[in-house]
């Protein structure tokens, strides 16, 4: 349209007979651009629409397969970890993810399309130019490489640091009362700090450090620009392509500039994913409870006699805690177990319950090695009072028939 109307505007400058704007072929083109832009809004409604269903849809599924791992890990992997640090990659995680496959994705592909959409306009108008332009490309790739690869380590630290924080705010505030009777709320504020400071710095260091692709980015597109309007001007003098094409080959070199720094800085978004990712993956990997007997046992009646046998256990394989510990503990008897705070009586328990595995030996119920027999209906034949007293959400009869599901009213 912008040639249309210079050729017109100069043939009758130059007083050529009949000569005069072709307004016909302008409101061609102008309609043919509405149908464009109701097309390409259409396009993206589709695409927001489809986008949003795959996101969603995939974060759905990761966030099913954690949780469902979660109840297949041993109590080790939670004794190692705090809760604070499990519910980060559970949430503040996979809550990242999930922004980046709805959001950063859809624009990834917006961009790409445009990209390779500009190109081919641009080749329709000055192969020569285009080629100028394509040129910036790979110094654009470069400093897009470089930057992600020092900015990375700092998201990844970035996320680690956040579990930590949200591990020690829930440790203090389940634990609230304890650090109140001890009188150690300084020692508390002053470990908060202490991680609160490494969340700071590795944020601001990844931040910053990716916030310099955006400048840099445009400092190449301006590179680009400048080589286009020179190489371009030396065309127009020789005749060789006119001005209105000039003028809008420097709007695609423009918008060929904008998508890839769009790319640039999905990148920075996506380390942060990536970094998240692999937090949520971690958990997807960790070694799961050894697996049920394949024909497992069933204790029908059961009588309470129980034996341990040559056991040998602890928490670490090179540091046993328990060695060669033999008990027999007849149905019937009433035994108790008493020792110091770290003297192992819950240790014992953790076995009972099969909550650990043992190393060595074996534990029979009625004769009958736990490992045969379900973990569900093991634990079925206990009646277990904790240490710490929790209470779930819900209603006193909900937490007093938590363990029983036939329980009665009465």
């Amino acid at each position: 349209a912008t040639t249309i109307l210079f050729k017109g505007f100069m043939a009758k400058m130059q007083g050529v007979p009949g000569a005069g704007i072709d307004f016909d072929a302008i409101r061609t083109i102008m309609l043919w651009l509405a149908g464009l832009y109701l097309l390409s809004s259409l396009f993206a409604y589709i695409q927001q629409y489809v986008m949003a269903g795959v996101a969603q849809r995939t974060v759905y599924d990761l966030r099913k397969d954690v949780y469902n791992k979660l109840g297949r890990l041993p109590l080790k992997y939670f004794d190692a970890r705090t809760h604070g640090e499990t519910l980060s990659r559970v949430t503040n995680d996979m809550d990242n993810i999930s922004s980046t496959l709805q959001q950063s994705l859809t624009q990834m592909i917006t961009s790409v399309v445009t990209l390779v959409g500009v190109i081919v306009m641009m080749l329709t108008i000055s192969p020569l130019l285009t080629l100028v332009v394509i040129l910036t490309l790979p110094l654009s790739v470069v400093v897009t490489i470089v930057v992600a690869k020092r900015s990375q380590k700092h998201f990844v630290a970035q996320q680690k640091h956040l579990g930590e924080l949200n591990g020690h705010v829930e440790e203090m505030y389940t634990g609230h009362k304890v650090v109140k009777a001890f009188g150690r709320e300084r020692q508390s504020m002053e470990q908060f700090d202490e991680v609160n400071d490494k969340l700071y710095d590795a944020g601001w260091r990844a931040q910053f450090i990716s916030g310099t692709i955006m400048p840099l980015m445009g400092f190449v597109g301006n590179i680009g620009y400048v080589i286009v309007s020179v190489v371009g001007g030396v065309l127009v003098t020789r005749r060789a392509i006119e001005i209105g094409d000039i003028q809008a080959f420097i709007q695609y070199s423009r918008q060929f500039t904008q998508p890839i720094t769009q790319l640039a800085n999905i990148a920075n978004v996506i380390q942060s994913t990536i970094a998240s990712a692999e937090r949520v993956f971690e958990v997807l990997d960790e070694e799961e409870e050894v697996s049920e007997h394949t024909a497992p046992a069933a204790l029908k009646k059961p009588l309470g006699d129980v034996s341990f046998e040559n056991v040998s256990f602890g928490y670490k394989a090179d540091q046993l805690l328990i060695e060669d510990m033999n008990v027999d503990v007849k149905h019937g008897q009433t035994v108790a177990i008493v020792g110091p705070t770290g003297a192992g009586k819950t240790t014992l328990i953790n076995l009972l319950m099969r909550f650990y595995e043992l190393n060595k030996g074996k534990i029979t119920i009625d004769g009958t090695d736990i490992t045969a027999l379900r973990r569900g209906e093991l634990r079925s034949l206990f009646g277990m009072v904790l240490q710490d007293t929790w209470l779930f959400n819900g209603t006193i009869r909900d937490n007093i028939g938590y363990g029983r599901e036939a329980a009665t009213e009465q």
